[in-house]
């Protein structure tokens, strides 16, 4: 099986936030998708070794900030290629706002935000699908939003040349140094495990 052909799926990329306890934390992801609108619900689906997903759990809210085709690396590298167990995601971090929901979104990178309440979650295995009703959303800008080809293409930075022994992700471009792959091996940036990894 060739599971490269999932890559071929149609991916928008998205900055998820959420308040838990006073403490902020938000990852990207990329499975946002409205599944009704009367009532107006929405999933995302969300790695279960991402803090913001058991956040999410325990404070049952929300943020989507709809990231634009403009939005430098460094956003991605923020929340994504760090935990939020261990690095504050927010700190020096200028141009953020709250919605109703006391969740914190990326304006100035987004041309939409999308305030929700978590009615239902199921376990997908690795990740955990929620359910959640739409309780505010606005327009930010007209402005084109990012694709998961476009990141892949125009903002991710290309891998170095290299003449290391190893396995690189596909995903993240994380670097495994050694001669084998561990089987069980799970990128330590995006969390993805031995079947998106490619030899050096």
């Amino acid at each position: 099986m060739d599971t490269n052909a999932l890559f071929k799926i149609g991916y928008g990329l998205y900055v998820l936030t959420t308040n838990y306890e006073n403490k902020d934390n938000g990852c990207i992801i990329n499975t946002v998708m409205q599944i009704s609108d009367s009532p107006l619900r929405i999933s995302v689906t969300v790695n279960k070794l991402n803090l913001t997903h058991d956040m999410i759990t325990d404070s049952c809210v929300f943020n989507i900030s709809c990231l634009t085709a403009d939005t430098p690396f460094e956003i991605f590298e923020r929340f994504g290629y760090h935990s939020g167990r261990d690095t504050d995601k927010f700190n020096d971090f200028d141009n953020l706002e709250r919605t109703a929901n006391n969740v914190l979104y990326v304006p100035q990178y987004s041309n939409a935000i999308i305030s929700c309440r978590v009615v239902k979650s199921i376990d997908f295995g690795t990740h955990t699908m929620f359910i959640a009703e739409v309780v505010d959303s606005k327009v930010l800008s007209d402005k084109e939003s990012v694709t998961y080809q476009c990141y892949q293409d125009n903002i991710k930075p290309k891998p170095e040349k290299t003449k290391k022994k190893g396995w690189r992700c596909k995903i993240c471009g994380w670097v495994y140094e050694g001669e084998e792959l561990p089987a069980d091996i799970i990128c330590p940036l995006c969390k993805h495990g031995a079947i998106d990894f490619v030899p050096l």
